[in-house]
């Protein structure tokens, strides 16, 4: 059986995710288990859509409390005091000169479940994150991305 790759969380994603966890398991399982109570007083099971649709919830439900079990339990937490700051690793914000573009960005490098493109969280493993790994200040790194080769000037390394 091939090993499974470590997941990497920030002590942030981790904290996030166990909240989700929580509100999965004290929450939203009982909300489904109302669902599918209220569902079979529609009657006959054999054509009740409703509980054929809540049955269904509760399986996703199911399947993402274990994933996320799973996730927690095997884990690699960065915590904060070990992020560097002389070189690009996971926790780090990377402020950069993205040539491309003609302007300075704050990109966050995060473990592959904690992404928020639109906050500029990347993922270590992502092209640009990957890229990123391991510059220094004063680095450039060229990223193939679809509009081309984006070059990233490295200005600053904070946690």
């Amino acid at each position: 059986m091939a090993e499974e790759k470590k997941v990497i969380l920030t002590r942030e994603g981790y904290e996030k995710l166990e909240k989700e966890l929580n509100y999965y398991v004290s929450v939203r399982r009982n909300q489904v288990a109302e669902q599918i109570a209220i569902a079979r007083g529609f009657g006959d099971l054999s054509e009740n859509a409703e509980y054929d649709e809540a049955k269904n919830e509760q399986s996703r439900l199911e399947a993402k409390i274990v994933e996320m079990e799973n996730t927690l339990r095997n884990c690699i937490v960065v915590e904060d005091d070990e992020v560097r700051t002389d070189v690009v690793g996971v926790g780090n914000a990377v402020k950069v000169f993205n040539e491309t573009l003609k302007k300075e960005q704050v990109i966050t490098i995060v473990g592959a479940n904690e992404t928020e493109p639109s906050k500029l969280k990347i993922s270590s493993d992502s092209p640009i994150g990957a890229a990123l790994l391991g510059a220094k200040v004063g680095d450039v790194v060229s990223v193939d991305v679809p509009m081309g080769v984006m070059k990233l000037n490295v200005l600053e390394i904070s946690r």
